[in-house]
């Protein structure tokens, strides 16, 4: 009585059922009801009675023998053709209506309109024992193991007891005598500091310059030689005193001043501006702390004024003697490597600057009297880089000639004689000339020295990973690699000389990627060889998992196996892929687009399937206006257009772009759920595939569909998410006390989670590349490996003197933080720094202006919101207007309003929006978001937008909200807002398309 008709014969897959309850009865109903009950399923009632029920996922069973009549699932319309006047049906279409056809008649109804019925009312717990669970004690806080370092060590070998040698001699020290000022230089070798990151971009010179700091007596002989000498002999000449004395004036005050400047230069130090100010070169990344944790000793910074007197001196009588003395230097050392006196000869060496560069290896270089000291330490390449050297009055061009012509000769010499370790030193220290030293140490099989002084001098990074993986240090060569983007690079250099060895450089690479749950990524490592293609197979099946782009991605390449058939899987997947093309949906969204780009470019193993899948790519194009935008998308209409079915590429049109509508006016708003949720929403984000993953405290994860359907359930209490960039996977945070994080692993293709570890650390960036985790911890940022057992430091910045302020705020591409310094001033020095991931090099630390060095002072948590970090480098501060107050312009406020302040190295750009905001702004990347109050003080507004802006780019409303902000992240390009009241939204990158708008509820 239940089947429709037509349909009593055979099986039918069904998404729900219609039970006509006034036929069968209630109690009957409901034990239909229960039979087939799931989680996430719905019961709603007709208004004739009969129940109706949806099922999550559809089932398949025989319409005769049906708990109701069927429902089949549709698009957006009505079944096609005319009803019978005997037929009985129904349908649920896409937008959520209720098709029922009886008796030739036809009648739509909403679902989403019908009266819910819940299956617990139906329960009798009367006659059940009530028992209250008793607290047994306080939930015991967990311990944080520590964290291991692994941080790259510094080399800094004891190398006159390495090198075993003796005092140099009387000659030779009389030679390289120094001046007291010139000892004080070198005794500050910034080789002998470790070095952080590396910078891009130095600072204004308003922030590198230093003054010169004096003792109490020396600053007073300055002062006389350079003030009051020169003006008493200029006041006893113009009073006529000195007529009688053969003595020029002018010579007096101008020895004098020399006099001055010399006194300075000797006795002189350089003080750091307010405590440690921003410096160019080397010198403006902060090195990372050592584990001890104590910090790394500032550059030796370039002695100026002994440049200006050195070169003053030179104009001089004086000159005559240097260049004497010099000479006779110069002539005494092409004597020592004529005679191949080696020791002699490297130890006195003058290191040469890159003339091709007109710099040295390391810096720019100062003019100085002095000769080069003795180099007393072992005579092998130096493997970090050193600081500025001083360029002496000997170093012309024509003797810089003559140099690199002898040391060229001593390497090619000592190569021959098989004293490699002096060869290196010559190429690298003496000739500036790293890479040289690195191929001759390859050459002759000392890969680790090679790799070393690589690694040091910051050449080519997949040069550092090729040498350290032949050396046998491979987890290094892989953290290398990840660390500076090399992999691909060092593959393709690896190829031409040990392809056996490149072949496992890729296999390490893809397990890289694997470990880290980037399945595509673990795909294109060992794509370019075919032979390594089957090992992918099962990351290919993962990724099709996920779903959205993802699977788009991940089709094309499982049908391209030529083995796919033989694994049972290749009806299946070509099933599958074409449901994706002819589906409905948003073509990025679903990810139609990416799966017929990415057919085109990579053909099925199949020629039939080829076929079949190319026809139905180019369709999907046609109706879809495109293949996702692209300057080759009309290269790949063609070849999917040529390996097409004949006849229907022969009526195909070229895909046509459709009109992208620009929101003109005001910014597009959207009004999340009117009713809370019943559990809290601390964290969430859309993903890829279009689900919505939400972090709910102790309810623990939730991965829910558009509509609210709960798609998985995981226990683990989660307050915060850190998502992988990749979209594989997350970490789930819980917090379980000040500075104290339990974390564990979600992944998000098997749907199972895995503890790691508990953590001690102020704040955690909200995304990570799915390997690497920043950490606010220890006054610094710490930088974790996620896929070791238990947390492992690879790298450290800041700390010591430098204090991170707030969070930190990343992208893929790069993070920023606000870091404050120590002062000798009462104000101090705070700085926006800005850092290139994954390599860590400084970009930019732009210092903040007095204002907000102020507010930060401040800290006023009731008064004053707290500012925050976007990852371009911006500080966008909020200074609360409310009505009656003085604005900045010196007016009264006659409402409450807002002012949002970037701060940049551009001008400052400012907004004023209304409502008073009590917290400060939300912000992930580049995306902030400012909560206000509404007017009527029953809900929330927040103003959104990217970056610095005149106008906010999008508004949300929460109504009957109250307390908290609302919160931003930006995922898989798409915004999510959420509220702790359980109202998530998600919207398109630039807020024009409704994503989702829910309330999440215990289903």
């Amino acid at each position: 009585m239940n089947a429709p008709t037509g349909s009593a014969g055979g099986t039918v897959p069904a998404v729900g059922f219609v039970l006509d309850v006034p036929l069968i009865g209630a109690p009957e109903a409901a034990e239909r009801v229960l039979d087939l009950w799931r989680a996430d399923a719905r019961l709603c009632e007709l208004p004739d009675g009969r129940w109706l029920l949806l099922l999550p996922e559809p089932v398949r069973t025989r319409a005769d023998l049906a708990p109701g009549l069927p429902l089949k699932r549709t698009g957006h319309g009505a079944p096609t053709g005319a009803p019978g006047p005997g037929s009985r049906s129904a349908a649920v279409t896409a937008d959520g209506r209720l098709v029922l056809t009886e008796g030739g008649a036809t009648v739509t109804r909403v679902i989403g309109e019908l009266p819910a019925l819940d299956p617990a009312d139906w329960l009798d717990p009367s006659g059940l024992a009530l028992h209250r669970p008793r607290a047994l004690g306080a939930a015991p806080v967990p311990e944080a193991p520590p964290v291991e370092d692994s941080v790259p060590a510094v080399a800094r070998p004891d190398l006159r007891a390495a090198a075993g040698i003796g005092p140099s001699s009387e000659r030779a020290r009389r030679l390289t005598a120094e001046t007291r000022s010139a000892r004080g230089r070198r005794a500050r070798r910034p080789s002998d500091r470790p070095s952080g990151g590396r910078t891009g971009s130095g600072a204004a010179w308003w922030q590198t310059a230093r003054p010169i700091a004096l003792a109490p007596r020396h600053a007073a002989v300055v002062v006389v030689l350079l003030m009051v000498v020169p003006l008493l002999f200029v006041v006893l000449f113009g009073l006529g005193l000195l007529k009688n004395l053969e003595v020029d004036p002018g010579g007096i005050v101008y020895a004098s001043i020399a006099a001055a400047l010399a006194y300075g230069a000797l006795f002189g130090r350089r003080a750091a501006r307010d405590g440690g100010g921003a410096t160019t070169g080397h010198a403006a990344t902060a090195a990372p702390a050592p584990a001890g944790g104590t910090r790394a000793p500032r550059r030796a910074r370039r002695p100026w004024l002994g440049d200006l007197v050195a070169r003053f001196t030179l104009r001089t009588p004086a000159a005559h003697l240097l260049h004497r003395r010099h000479a006779r230097y110069l002539h005494d050392l092409t004597r020592a490597f004529e005679q191949h006196r080696w020791d002699d000869a490297l130890r006195d060496a003058l290191p040469l600057a890159d003339r091709e560069r007109g710099d040295t290896a390391a810096g720019r270089p100062w003019f100085s009297l002095a000769l080069p000291k003795r180099f007393t330490g072992q005579l092998r390449p130096t493997p970090r880089r050193g600081g500025p050297t001083a360029t002496n009055a000997i170093s012309g061009r024509t003797v810089h000639q003559h140099l690199t012509g002898l040391y060229r000769d001593a390497a090619e010499r000592l190569e021959r004689q098989g004293r490699f370790d002096e060869a290196a030193f010559v190429l690298a220290d003496l000739l500036a000339a790293p890479a040289e030293a690195v191929a001759l140490l390859d050459r002759h099989g000392r890969l680790t020295q090679a790799a070393e002084l690589a690694e040091g001098r910051e050449l080519a990074a997949e040069l550092v990973v090729r040498l350290w993986w032949r050396a046998g240090e491979r987890a290094r060569a892989v953290r290398t690699a990840h660390r500076r983007g090399a992999f691909a690079t060092a593959v393709e250099r690896l190829s031409a000389t040990d392809p056996q060895a490149a072949r496992e450089l890729r296999l390490a690479w893809a397990e890289h990627c694997r470990a880290a749950g980037d399945r595509l990524g673990a795909v294109e490592a060992v794509w370019p060889d075919e032979a390594l293609r089957p090992s992918v197979a099962a990351d290919l099946r993962d990724a099709v998992a996920l779903g959205g782009p993802t699977r788009g991605r991940a089709l094309p390449h499982l049908l391209a196996l030529p083995d796919l058939m033989a694994l049972g899987s290749g009806t299946a997947t070509r099933a599958l892929a074409r449901a994706v093309l002819d589906g409905d949906g948003d073509p990025n969204a679903t990810g139609r687009s990416v799966l017929a780009a990415t057919l085109a470019r990579l053909p099925a193993a199949d020629p039939a399937t080829d076929r079949e899948l190319a026809t139905a790519a180019a369709r999907a194009a046609v109706r879809d206006g495109g293949l996702g935008g692209g300057v080759a998308e009309h290269s790949l209409f063609d070849r999917l257009r040529g390996r097409a079915d004949p006849l229907t590429a022969a009526v195909l049109p070229r895909p046509r772009p459709r009109p992208t509508p620009r929101p003109g006016g005001a910014a597009p708003g959207h009004t999340a759920v009117d009713r809370p949720g019943t559990l809290p929403v601390l964290d969430a984000a859309l993903l890829a595939s279009g689900s919505l993953l939400v972090a709910c405290g102790q309810a623990g994860a939730r991965l829910l569909a558009p509509d609210g359907r709960t798609r998985a359930h995981w226990d683990t209490p989660t307050d915060r998410l850190v998502l992988a960039d990749h979209g594989g996977g997350a970490l789930l945070v819980t917090d379980h006390g000040p500075d104290l994080l339990g974390l564990a692993h979600l992944d998000l293709a098997t749907r199972t989670v895995r503890p790691w570890t508990t953590l001690r650390a102020r704040h955690l960036a909200p995304s990570y590349d799915g390997h690497l985790l920043i950490a606010a911890a220890d006054g610094g940022i710490v930088v974790l490996d996620t896929t070791a057992p238990r947390p492992v430091a690879v790298w450290r910045e800041l700390g010591g003197e430098e204090r991170l302020l707030g969070g930190i705020t990343r992208t893929a591409g790069g993070c920023a933080a606000l870091v404050r310094s120590p002062s000798t001033a009462r104000t101090p020095l705070t700085e926006v720094w800005r850092w290139d991931l994954p390599g860590w090099e400084l970009r930019a630390r732009p210092r903040v202006d007095d204002a907000l060095t102020d507010l930060l002072s401040r800290r006023d948590p009731d008064g004053t919101p707290e500012p925050v970090v976007l990852a371009a480098g911006n500080l966008l501060t909020v200074d609360p207007l409310p009505a009656g107050l003085m604005d900045p312009d010196g007016g009264i406020a006659a409402a409450d309003r807002t002012v949002l302040r970037w701060t940049s190295d551009l001008p400052e750009a400012e907004l004023t929006l209304d409502g008073t905001a009590v917290l400060g702004p939300a912000a992930d990347g580049d995306h902030w978001a400012l909560t206000v109050p509404t007017p009527d003080g029953t809900g929330l507004r927040g103003y959104a937008g990217t970056g610095p802006c005149s106008e906010p780019g999008l508004t949300v409303l929460v109504p009957n909200a109250a307390g908290d902000r609302i919160g931003v992240r930006r995922h898989a390009g798409a915004v999510t807002y959420w509220h702790r009241s359980g109202r998530v939204l998600a919207t398109s990158a630039d807020g024009t398309t409704l994503l989702a708008n829910l309330r999440v509820t215990v289903r």
